[in-house]
């Protein structure tokens, strides 16, 4: 490639730092990790950037290096051993010094989401809350998605699917904590 070609796919990159960013998070629910598997995506990017087809959906190529990484580093995980540290499990165990993950849903949409919607969002399975943010948020395409995650497209829309009427029946049995007077019904200060 041209280095103004070059450059060019680097600035499209460099557009969509955030988005891979708040993937990864919501991936790896780390921010240490996700900034190690962003890293991890941009290198690859960089260094197969001959494969991408210009002309196709860049973000959409991005995130599938990000998947693929993300799966390829679970499975290594899995093989590794397990350090453990007595002294943090006896602190846990005892409630001393644990503290919720900033979860990239609570990150990425704390300002627009209410707290019950968030609470559902994080409260569905992984694969169908992967599906229903990367539709639903992310606004890729079925077939994307499908590719993303090496998943057959009917899979993925079955995912969205029940996701969002899990996150429906999540939402259904809430509480309302305000209710709206009804038309004709007094309200305070009236």
């Amino acid at each position: 490639m041209s280095a103004s070609s070059t450059s060019s796919f680097t600035a499209e990159i460099m557009r969509l730092l955030e988005p891979l960013y708040a993937d990864a998070m919501r991936l790896t629910r780390n921010r240490a990790d996700a900034e190690d598997l962003l890293q991890d995506t941009l290198v690859k990017a960089l260094r197969f950037e001959d494969r991408f087809t210009p002309g196709t959906n860049l973000k959409a190529w991005l995130f599938t290096i990000l998947h693929n990484t993300w799966k390829n580093n679970l499975r290594g995980a899995a093989r590794a051993p397990v350090d453990v540290d007595s002294e943090r499990v006896e602190e846990a165990s005892d409630g001393v010094g644990v503290t919720d993950p900033e979860t990239p849903e609570r990150m990425l949409l704390r300002a627009s989401l209410d707290a019950d919607l968030q609470a559902a969002l994080d409260g569905l399975p992984e694969a169908f809350r992967e599906a229903v943010w990367l539709r639903d948020v992310e606004e890729f395409t079925y077939a994307e998605i499908a590719q993303m995650l090496d998943v057959p497209m009917g899979t993925v829309m079955s995912r969205i699917s029940r996701g969002r009427r899990m996150l429906l029946d999540s939402m259904k049995r809430k509480p309302e904590t305000v209710r709206l007077p009804k038309e004709g019904e007094a309200t305070h200060g009236s």
